[in-house]
């Protein structure tokens, strides 16, 4: 009997699902290549961790920021550019460390940039370090949240081993081989942003680590 691909879908989804609740537990350290540009944020204290209001407020700030920069990026566009906005997943467009559910909501400051851009031809890539046993969840979450997936990179098994903000750039170096011009880049973590390949970076808070 020939298994339908969504059922294979659902299949390796469900399989893979549980595994989601160990993306809460903190980053990696940050590599100390490279600075990321980025807007002040509301300090925390790292003794205890930042409440969901005071988060949702800083990433609010720098999406602010984000946003009529985008507008014009966009606006100014060459003839047949294809542009497009990488994304880190986990606290960056989803709310990892604060949504206890399967599909995990979507960060709403964030989600309504990456609206204006896809609605504005503007394809959107995501890069994470999520293992590619998540691939299905993840892409799935994605696009129930809101998301139009151009691109979803996880890593490989042999990515694994890779040093986290290597395997992000070399991901970018991939997307503009194909022919895109990335305006954007936007993460949570400084392995999110070094390496370079995109025309500006948002670093969104992630309070010295408290939030992976």
């Amino acid at each position: 009997m020939t298994t339908r691909p969504w059922a294979r879908r659902i299949s390796v989804t469900a399989v893979s699902v549980a595994a989601l609740a160990a993306l809460a537990a903190p980053a990696q350290a940050e590599t100390a290549n490279g600075t990321a540009a980025t807007a002040a944020t509301t300090a925390a204290s790292t003794s205890s961790k930042v409440d969901y209001a005071t988060w949702q407020k800083d990433c609010q700030a720098v999406m602010d920021q984000a946003l009529p920069y985008l507008k014009n990026r966009i606006a100014a566009a060459g003839p047949g550019e294809k542009q497009a906005i990488v994304f880190d997943i986990d606290n960056t467009t989803l709310e990892t460390d604060f949504g206890f559910s399967y599909p995990q909501p979507a960060n709403k400051p964030v989600l309504d940039v990456a609206r204006y851009a896809q609605d504005h031809g503007v394809s959107l890539f995501f890069v994470t370090a999520r293992p590619g046993i998540l691939y299905w969840p993840t892409e799935y979450n994605l696009e129930h949240d809101g998301y139009e997936v151009s691109g979803l990179h996880v890593r490989g098994l042999f990515d694994l081993f890779k040093d986290v903000a290597a395997y992000k750039t070399a991901q970018r170096v991939g997307i503009e081989n194909d022919g895109y011009t990335i305006i954007a880049n936007i993460g949570n973590s400084a392995t999110d942003l070094s390496g370079g390949h995109a025309e500006k970076t948002y670093k969104l808070p992630d309070y010295n680590g408290q939030l992976s």
